[in-house]
């Protein structure tokens, strides 16, 4: 399937609201529901949609801190701690980065004292970095192309 100009309007209209209906889809990009249906459904088989979440407001769960850590692995550690890392809670993203660091990772947590726990926990595997999020200036934006 080739992702031409409609099917990238249908992305973006996803990208605002991926539980928008088919028959209100159709009527912003001009199709007839089926046919939006279709063409999500071929997206989703190619791998192009690759699935779709819910994006959560953390503070009204008692994670009142976000941050940014970077983790420079020592030596043997980086293995142990890409299988440890998926078992923790606090951490909502995690990319393996070239650079002096080896890892980058968005966290929530409940407050000062939780950080600090955490960060006990991670000083075992490597050297950490850590940047309190203050706001958030962007988030989740589709490509301008679309």
């Amino acid at each position: 399937m080739k992702v031409d100009k409609l099917s990238l309007r249908i992305l973006k209209e996803l990208r605002k609201n991926a539980r928008e209906s088919y028959a209100e889809i159709g009527r912003k990009v001009g199709l007839t529901p089926p046919a939006v249906a279709e063409r999500i459904k071929k997206m989703e088989d190619l791998g192009i949609i690759e699935g779709y979440q819910t994006h959560l407001a953390y503070h009204f769960l008692g994670y009142q801190l976000r941050a940014i850590i970077m983790l420079r692995a020592f030596m043997g550690k980086l293995k142990p701690f890409l299988d440890m890392v998926k078992s923790y809670d606090e951490v909502v993203n995690c990319y393996r980065i070239t650079g002096n660091e080896n890892i980058v990772m968005e966290v929530v947590l409940k407050d000062q004292r939780h950080l600090e726990k955490f960060i006990d926990e991670l000083i075992a595997y490597g050297e950490c970095r850590t940047h309190i999020v203050l706001s958030n200036v962007v988030s989740n934006e589709p490509l301008n192309k679309m």
